[in-house]
């Protein structure tokens, strides 16, 4: 075929892809309304893959039988699905949920809430009430006994403010559980230390340490599903865990207020301290 000839077949099949865009069917194999057809969004979908059809038949000598997409494949590609469509069983749309969805979702919800603390189904645990310090400055007007935080157990149940909990449970859903997802996952936290009333680092005139106002944790290690046992001391020595350990040190800082870990001090060789102390120039993380 001559150029010329290739301009005439593109030009007649522009002429014949027309009237398809002006005049949307009524019916299709998929019905879509017309405002749908008239949105100017869909036109100019319409117009750019009449033209690209258009282009193809003057490259194309070797695939007669190659055919532009019809209108229908268009506006289907263009319509977002039902919210009724098989297969969904939720709709932004609450009159279109099954009932029997929302009744299991409740339940759900409900039986995760018993053993909440803190408002907070992520957080399992138990009231422990007013905690009274033996030197001035200890104590916790309202603590709690926590188990777990979103799925992930603690060695032992921590005392410590909702604040505290709050902020331990974001740190192992944010990120915790997914640094040591393809090692794990990972089922527990060590606790080294929780609420005890006594100075910083227990050393004789100092303040009151965070663990004296409930405001603080310790984690020695992090134990996976299949039993193996990631601990700060010897962790932090090797490549591929002290990596991941670094990494969920650094992202504690910012729900917690202070993270201390094994390069902070020799305090903190075998073990990360997290509190959520607030300091005027922000997290302080060593």
């Amino acid at each position: 075929m001559t150029r010329r000839g290739h301009i005439l077949a593109a030009l007649a099949l522009t002429l014949w892809a027309l009237p398809l865009a002006a005049n949307a069917p009524d019916r299709s194999l998929r019905p879509v309304p017309r405002a749908v057809a008239a949105d100017p969004v869909v036109q100019a979908a319409i117009a750019v893959a009449t033209e690209e059809a258009a282009a193809s038949v003057a490259v194309t000598r070797m695939r007669p039988n190659l055919r532009p997409p019809s209108e229908q494949e268009i506006l289907a590609a263009a319509t977002p699905p039902r919210p009724d469509a098989p297969g969904l069983d939720l709709s932004p749309r609450p009159e279109l949920r099954p009932k029997e969805v929302e009744e299991r979702a409740l339940f759900g919800r409900k039986k995760r809430m018993k053993g909440a603390v803190c408002g907070n189904p992520d957080i399992q645990g138990s009231a422990a009430g007013r905690v009274p310090g033996k030197i001035k400055g200890c104590g916790i007007k309202d603590a709690v006994r926590v188990t777990s935080v979103s799925g992930v157990r603690l060695s032992t149940p921590a005392v410590m403010e909702c604040g505290t909990a709050e902020a331990l449970n974001h740190w192992v859903a944010r990120s915790v559980k997914p640094t040591f997802r393809r090692r794990g996952p990972v089922v527990e936290l060590q606790v080294a230390a929780h609420y005890a009333c006594r100075t910083r680092n227990n050393q004789r005139g100092a303040k009151i340490s965070e663990h004296g106002r409930g405001r603080a944790i310790d984690i020695s290690a992090f134990v996976m599903n299949d039993g193996e046992r990631i601990t700060v001391l010897e962790g932090w020595k090797r490549g591929a865990t002290r990596k991941m350990l670094r990494q969920v040190w650094k992202e504690a800082c910012g729900p917690f207020g202070t993270v201390l870990g094994p390069e902070a001090d020799r305090y903190h060789k075998d073990h990360l301290h997290l509190d959520t102390a607030r300091h005027r120039g922000g997290p302080y993380c060593r």
